[in-house]
């Protein structure tokens, strides 16, 4: 079995660094919720779009140093792995910002998952396992390419696209409950819903 998951809040969660950001450079109140949306909703409110532009390029560059994982996600892959199930990353990531410093984004990316892995006791590599897809059609075809049995993403209309590959289940990550009956897909709020549904006493059709 192949499992492929997203990186872009499924196994990273942006809350606590851009809330920590916005503080850092003052450009939110401390009452401001510690979620990654709340700090968006507020800066585009208050007329601040570029500044939330140029601050998604730091966190996503220099600033994933700082990001944390989803809980449970590294137990996740290391119950997948130590079940002989192959896991892929497949993400979708520009190599830089769209405005502020050219960070390298692909670099920041492969820093953090590799680090990450390392101290959890999971193999990830570069180009067998991890996969960072410059545009949403890349992304698209490396899930079909990799014939993935499953994948695992935050976006419902990633998972809802067309072109999405036949034959491949679709699991929505949805920790903030923010879709309602998805068509065509499972949905769970967080990963250890997931290691129950492949690997718990009454798996999911097809998780076996």
């Amino acid at each position: 079995m192949r499992i492929g998951i997203d990186f872009d809040n499924t196994i990273v969660c942006y809350d606590g660094i851009f809330h920590r950001t916005a503080l850092e450079r003052g450009l939110i109140a401390a009452d401001i919720p510690a979620n990654k949306g709340a700090v968006r909703d507020h800066l585009r409110a208050t007329g601040r779009e570029p500044l939330w532009t140029e601050m998604q390029g730091y966190v996503y560059g220099p600033g994933l140093v700082g990001a944390e994982p989803f809980p449970g996600v590294w137990d996740f892959i290391r119950a997948a792995q130590a079940r002989g199930v192959d896991v892929k990353v497949v993400s979708h990531k520009t190599r830089h910002p769209y405005e502020g410093p050219p960070y390298d984004l692909h670099e920041s990316a492969l820093g953090w998952l590799k680090a990450q892995a390392a101290a959890n006791n999971v193999t990830l590599r570069e180009g067998v396992d991890i996969f960072l897809e410059p545009t949403k059609q890349a992304k698209l075809a490396r899930i079909g390419a990799l014939a993935c049995d499953w994948f695992i993403d935050d976006l419902p209309e990633f998972l809802a696209e067309p072109a999405f590959p036949e034959g491949v289940n679709r699991v929505l990550f949805d920790p903030a409950a923010q879709t309602v009956n998805p068509s065509g897909m499972r949905r769970v709020g967080a990963w250890p819903d997931l290691h129950e549904g492949f690997f718990g006493s009454d798996p999911w059709p097809g998780a076996r």
